[in-house]
């Protein structure tokens, strides 16, 4: 069975990779997706690429639920860039932060599931389409791995934030 990504298909897709690789690189080594270092900035600049060159492609001929996908991403990556930065946010810009990186990630591997799922491999994908009970399991957990990772990233930065606010008399060492 022949190829059947254009140009601009290939391109998207192999950046899509690099910008998954570079956010999961981002929450093994910093434990969050962090906007403002060298990973954290190389995601974001994947991830925005990714979405700018989905934007073209359109098997149906018009906008898509995907192509809204990659607008929620781009607007969720403007608030996770800029949560520290909005006065309205104050004191949980952090948590903002934290949320609005990951459910990019998240969001991102949505397609990639159903992506893969329904061309691979090429002369006989295992799933027919996104209702395939395969691809409706893979995105379950999907949604459980995002929630546990929120949610432990969330706890883990509320403990960092109680030992800073802790006065320095009252911290023991050793």
């Amino acid at each position: 069975m022949p190829n059947h990504l254009s140009i601009l298909g290939i391109i998207h897709t192999a950046i899509s990779i690099l910008a998954l690789f570079a956010g999961a690189y981002c929450l093994f080594s910093d434990g969050k997706i962090i906007p403002e270092n060298k990973q954290g900035r190389l995601y974001v600049l994947l991830t925005i690429i990714t979405c700018l060159t989905s934007f073209p492609i359109m098997k149906t001929g018009h906008f898509t639920g995907a192509h809204g996908l990659g607008v929620v991403v781009l607007v969720l990556l403007l608030i996770g860039i800029y949560a520290k930065s909005i006065p309205l946010i104050g004191k949980i810009s952090s948590y903002v932060q934290i949320v609005a990186m990951s459910m990019t990630l998240f969001l991102s591997c949505i397609p990639a599931i159903v992506e893969t799922l329904t061309r691979l491999p090429i002369s006989h994908p295992l799933a027919s389409g996104p209702n395939d009970p395969l691809i409706q399991t893979g995105l379950m957990i999907l949604t459980l791995v995002f929630v546990v990772g929120v949610i432990y990233q969330l706890v883990k930065l509320r403990s960092k934030k109680k030992l800073s606010d802790t006065p320095d008399s009252e911290v023991k060492f050793g």
